[in-house]
């Protein structure tokens, strides 16, 4: 059977577009149910915010923090054809290139030398990678978040698993994903 490989982006100027991405067995899209509970926890302050989207993957959400009026994306992804995908995608929604900017690298190694600050950072990682807790850490040690981050799950995440400063604002799951927003505190 093959695999649906698009999604839909659920808001904003670019609602209802759809977007493609890589046959690849790492990338689990984050699902538009999930998108929506999200993005309108997000809804007042997305507006210009700067976004980091760490396991960029599809790039479906920072499509879509874009697409409501986030001023800037930085993605990060580790596979070169996930990465000319989301290229391709962004050049066809017909975004500003000014608005965005995509690094091939992993994670820790971009995370352990990052000085810039984010105003909502996304971290989806593949589930079976278990980098989430050491890259929540690592955000938290880098003193690069300035607002909320999103953590997407495989298995529920305890409050003392996550950074100290590091409040969980809101939290919901939808089959086997856990997802949670925090917000530095």
């Amino acid at each position: 059977m093959k695999q649906d490989r698009t999604l839909r982006i659920i808001g904003g100027k670019w609602r209802g577009r759809k977007v493609t991405f890589p046959n690849n067995d790492q990338i689990r899209p984050t699902g538009s149910r999930i998108r929506e509970t999200v993005f309108n926890w997000l809804m007042h302050e997305i507006t210009g915010a700067s976004c980091l989207d760490l396991y960029a993957g599809t790039g479906v959400l920072s499509m879509e923090a874009l697409s409501r009026g986030a001023r800037h994306v930085t993605m990060i992804e580790n596979d070169t054809a996930t990465v000319s995908e989301i290229e391709q995608n962004l050049h066809q929604l017909g975004a500003d290139e000014s608005s965005f900017q995509i690094k091939k690298a992993h994670t820790l190694d971009w995370l352990a030398l990052c000085n810039q600050k984010f105003d909502v950072i996304f971290v989806d990682p593949p589930f079976a990678n278990n980098e989430l807790m050491t890259v929540s850490r690592l955000i938290a040690s880098r003193h690069i978040l300035e607002g909320y981050v999103y953590l997407e799950s495989g298995r529920p995440i305890a409050v003392e698993q996550l950074p100290a400063q590091w409040k969980i604002h809101r939290q919901k799951s939808a089959g086997s994903v856990y997802y949670y927003l925090c917000i530095t505190g």
